[in-house]
């Protein structure tokens, strides 16, 4: 008996993927499409091959932004990392500690990214900021907009302060999955709180840190909003991360080549940074299978 296919299902999915398209591809293409070509204005386009990505890689002004952009994202990785596994530890197992400090972790996540480097452009100010202020009573010759470490400063704080909770809220995930009997075996064989760390939490936690850090690395690298609201890449261009670069280029000089290049470059460092990452991470678990 010949067996017959319903495809009145795909109605169902056309939706989502003309929204794909529209929200995704079409954006892609368009970059793509300016990327090798050049234009004097009057809608009038010229071919120009592989041009501008030549000018970008060839270009003093990239490498530095992608310098800082490793460099931040070296930092907040090894600040936030174990700083959410600390939190996660520490975090009440059950009661009514359990919801209350899953709000106050969850809180800072819902605050929209323009909104972050508002609340830190007042906070840091030394006149009116309460960070600000404190620094400067405790000795500090401090202002995020003048001095290159108080800038840095001031966006690690902020990023800390606003992501470290998804680094808790995926650990303390993970922590909770773990069976209660690895802790009563622990318990009998006298283990200390290191060792059930080392060999049983961390162990577990090894596939939820994998997923924090790929996600942390992926939003920090592409870092633009808080950092353009709180120094506007300065003072000079030591905040000029590759995102506020791209913008720069791309709106302020009104270059749409070089933009477009650029951003499909950033697109394709951030893609193959991930796959290494998820590639390198998960070949250990493959060997052991």
């Amino acid at each position: 008996m010949e067996k017959t296919w319903n495809n009145k299902a795909w109605f169902l999915v056309l939706p989502v993927l003309l929204l794909v398209a529209f929200s995704a591809v079409i954006p892609l293409m368009t970059v793509v499409n300016y990327s090798v070509q050049d234009t004097f204005g009057n809608n009038e386009f010229f071919w120009a091959g592989t041009e501008w990505f030549r000018d970008v890689l060839a270009s003093d002004r990239f490498w530095e932004s992608m310098a800082r952009n490793l460099l931040f994202s070296a930092i907040v990785l090894v600040v936030e990392i174990p700083l959410g596994i600390l939190i996660a530890l520490n975090m009440p197992k059950r009661g009514i500690g359990v919801p209350v400090c899953l709000v106050f972790m969850s809180l800072p996540l819902l605050i929209p990214w323009n909104v972050v480097g508002t609340i830190w452009q007042l906070f840091a100010r030394t006149d009116v900021g309460l960070f600000g202020s404190v620094m400067t009573s405790l000795g500090f010759d401090y202002n995020y907009g003048r001095d290159t470490l108080d800038a840095w400063f001031t966006i690690v704080i902020m990023d800390v302060w606003h992501w470290t909770s998804l680094v808790v809220l995926l650990c303390y995930a993970g922590l909770m999955s773990i069976p209660d009997a690895y802790y009563q075996a622990a318990k009998i064989d006298g283990a200390s709180r290191w060792s059930v760390f080392r060999f049983i939490q961390l162990p577990k936690l090894n596939r939820v840190l994998q997923i924090a850090i790929l996600l942390r690395f992926m939003d920090s690298f592409m870092i633009y909003t808080e950092p353009f609201v709180v120094t506007g890449g300065g003072p000079g261009s030591v905040t000029t991360f590759l995102s506020i670069d791209l913008v720069k280029i791309a709106v302020g000089q009104f270059d749409l080549g070089p933009a477009s290049a650029m951003s499909i470059i950033y697109f394709l460092i951030v893609l193959l940074v991930s796959w290494v990452f998820y590639t390198v991470t998960t070949q250990p678990d493959e060997d052991r299978t």
